[in-house]
């Protein structure tokens, strides 16, 4: 919410309870046939299920001595170790909050098959099922040290039927069964951006017509198998219908090129395995009588360049991890002679910085929150790829909702902004996947309520700066928009070269054409606010600093970008009007160590000078949500916290933590701080109790 704040002690959080449950899953009862001798930190034989002998959804047993949790967490990445590089911490706070947990891993992650650091590979004979063991053995040790302390806590491993007529090798953690592993074992690329047609990018091309399975050593799967990509979508459906999750992790589907080389930014496995998710889970939703579906993107290979977002702590904390996924200490613990872990990770189990950092690829903004006319509160976020939408009455100390509005294909990370005559426009991306991969494509869609407080038209497209998926895979950002004294709206958003492109609405409610406006390297999501005058402001982070673009006048054109002499930021940034009402203020983090900051613009002069929080405390990462009464951040827990930023002079602020797990950003304003939980439900901390 971008109004101005007020101060006061919030407490009394309350759950919206408008979003269904999801059960957990039951243990599975294998069917009985001849074992295969499974490997790895089990000591158990591995198991083949029969075809209908799965998990049935909604008739698992109580979680524990309570009842089962509302929340259920997926990860679906492409490779053993994506979850561990770009996805912790998150990934360990979810462990750590007993919820169950799912992570899939696409392919097998072979590679050339060489289990070895650099300087003995020449040594080593390539065993591809033997290198894919000594992945699978790696994770299941991270995974059980993150969640019980040990990472010689045992497995069960088994054979499950795929909905896509394969089989998948299903890893339970005998301490803590609500994690769960699941390895599909198809066939990897090989190489980041090589010319590999017998992989996900060439399946998904249509290049061939099958991608053949790359089997552990240890696995209980005991045949191989090919996919056609109807059956990897069909797989992944129904490993969703199997876990039926309230949050999906995944990676980035449009991670962009290099304008010069025209190479892709990340690895194409994780590209076209984040594209094979999407279908899935767009699939997934049209199916009836499952638990709302949050989605977060995770940035990968393209963090390497940017500034990074943890505090020291959490940092050591990820790197410990993947020093155990590396094998780094080289004990064998864990079974027969396969490998305990990825020795081609060990030469350097930081990654390229990876490990001081995880970036969301989308949802930072922290104005999905409004307030109409009559005083009543509007809230935002997407599940299931629809728009949904809570209200809050002026009247009422409940949310209703969420309403699941018409329309599928958004992507996460939406905006909302309040037009002059009081109604409210949302606006977001959106995801056409079509039947070829020519027919891929990100626009930008916008809707309308038809009057204050009423319900909202239909979604109109406003395209996008891209020429083609193939140019720059579609790499938008979300967008940010100001609106003029009049009514009119500008659209701001990062192309795929990394610049800020506008549109501009013209008087009779059309919208001009794409322009650009400059910058380069731009990196995150744009942000926008209006001043107490009436002129827009936008701001972009690059790597190095913060760019800025201001209206002279109200409604005017924007212009810039101008240098605001900001150090660097960590990319996620927000903005609303200054509480003193001369210009905007913009909130951000300092790079590696959560510490939060501000600075105020005015537009015409030099930015004020940069305003410090001491001793925040909380750490964390991610957008600052705020103004002068009340801040709303993601802290070093995951747990969404709040504080008055101002008290007397080098005062620390105070913190409260609300314990819970929330996706996207939180949003602070008058009336109090909004969070969507993992849940899928909207977590509300109102003012003043």
């Amino acid at each position: 919410m971008t109004a101005a704040l007020v101060g006061g002690a919030f407490a009394g959080l309350l759950t919206v309870t408008g979003a269904p449950q999801a059960a957990e899953d039951p243990s599975h009862v294998p069917t009985k046939v001849p074992p295969t001798e499974a490997r790895g930190k089990t000591g158990e034989q591995g198991k083949q299920e029969g075809p209908g002998k799965g998990d049935k959804p909604g008739t698992g047993p109580a979680r524990g001595a309570g009842s089962p949790s509302p929340v259920s967490v997926m990860q679906i990445v492409a490779h053993p170790d994506d979850d561990l590089f770009f996805m912790n911490p998150d990934v360990s706070q979810s462990l750590r909050s007993g919820s169950p947990l799912a992570a899939v891993y696409l392919t097998a992650g072979e590679s050339d098959g060489v289990n070895a650091l650099p300087r003995d590979a020449k040594a080593i004979a390539p065993d591809k099922a033997g290198y894919a063991e000594a992945r699978q053995n790696g994770i299941r040790a991270a995974y059980a040290e993150m969640a019980t302390g040990s990472r010689t806590s045992s497995w069960d491993r088994t054979a499950i039927p795929t909905a896509g007529g394969g089989w998948a090798e299903l890893d339970t953690l005998r301490a803590r069964p609500q994690i769960r592993l699941v390895w599909l074992q198809i066939r990897e690329a090989g190489a980041i951006n090589g010319d590999r047609p017998h992989s996900l990018h060439g399946l998904w091309d249509g290049r061939i017509t099958a991608l053949g399975s790359q089997r552990s050593a240890g696995t209980p799967v005991t045949a191989d198998f090919a996919y056609t990509k109807e059956q990897v979508v069909a797989t992944v459906t129904g490993l969703l219908e199997r876990f039926r999750p309230t949050f999906v992790r995944m990676q980035d589907p449009s991670p962009g090129t290099y304008p010069k080389s025209g190479k892709f930014r990340d690895h194409q496995d994780h590209l076209y395995g984040a594209r094979f998710v999407q279908t899935a889970l767009a699939r997934y939703a049209e199916l009836p009588d499952h638990p709302h579906v949050g989605v977060q993107n995770y940035l990968g290979y393209p963090t390497s360049a940017l500034p990074h977002t943890l505090d020291p702590e959490t940092a050591d904390a990820k790197l410990r991890t993947l020093k155990t996924y590396a094998w780094l200490d080289g004990v064998h613990d864990c079974g027969p002679d396969a490998g305990c872990g990825d020795l081609k990770v060990a030469a350097r189990p930081a990654g390229r910085g990876w490990t001081q950092t995880v970036r969301y690829a989308r949802g930072t903004s922290t104005s999905w929150v409004q307030r109409d006319p009559a005083g009543g509160l509007h809230a935002f976020s997407v599940l299931d790829g629809r728009l949904a939408a809570w209200r809050k009455p002026a009247a009422s100390v409940a949310w209703q909702g969420p309403e699941l509005l018409p329309g599928t294909g958004l992507d996460s990370g939406i905006t909302s902004v309040t037009l002059p005559d009081g109604r409210i426009a949302v606006f977001g991306t959106r995801t056409t996947l079509g039947g070829e991969a020519a027919a891929y494509r990100r626009e930008v869609v916008t809707t309308v309520q038809t009057a204050p407080g009423a319900g909202f038209g239909p979604w109109h497209s406003l395209g996008t700066p891209e020429r083609n998926d193939a140019e720059g895979t579609s790499d938008i950002s979300a967008p940010a928009v100001t609106v003029a004294p009049d009514g009119r709206a500008t659209l701001v958003l990062r192309d795929s070269r990394h610049r800020l492109t506008a549109r501009e609405q013209r008087p009779d409610g059309g919208w001009g054409p794409w322009r650009s406006l400059g910058g380069t390297e731009v990196y995150g999501d744009p942000v926008a606010a209006t001043d107490a005058e009436g002129r827009g402001h936008v701001f972009a982070s690059t790597p190095n600093t913060v760019l800025a673009w201001a209206e002279q006048g109200p409604g005017g054109p924007l212009t810039g970008p101008a240098a605001t002499g900001l150090p660097p930021t960590t990319l996620a940034l927000s903005a609303s009007a200054a509480p003193d009402g001369d210009g905007v203020r913009l909130w951000f983090r300092k790079p590696a160590s959560g510490d939060l900051r501000s600075a105020d613009f005015s537009g015409t002069g030099p930015i004020s000078p940069v305003a410090e929080l001491p001793g925040t405390g909380v750490a964390g990462f991610g957008p600052v949500s705020g103004g002068d009464g009340v801040l709303a951040v993601r802290s070093r827990t995951g747990f969404l916290a709040t504080a008055a930023p101002h008290g007397r002079a080098g005062a620390r602020p105070v913190w409260t933590l609300e314990k819970f797990l929330f996706s996207g950003a939180p949003d602070a304003g008058t009336d109090g701080v909004a969070a969507i939980g993992l849940d899928g439900r909207l977590h509300w901390t109102p003012a003043g109790r």
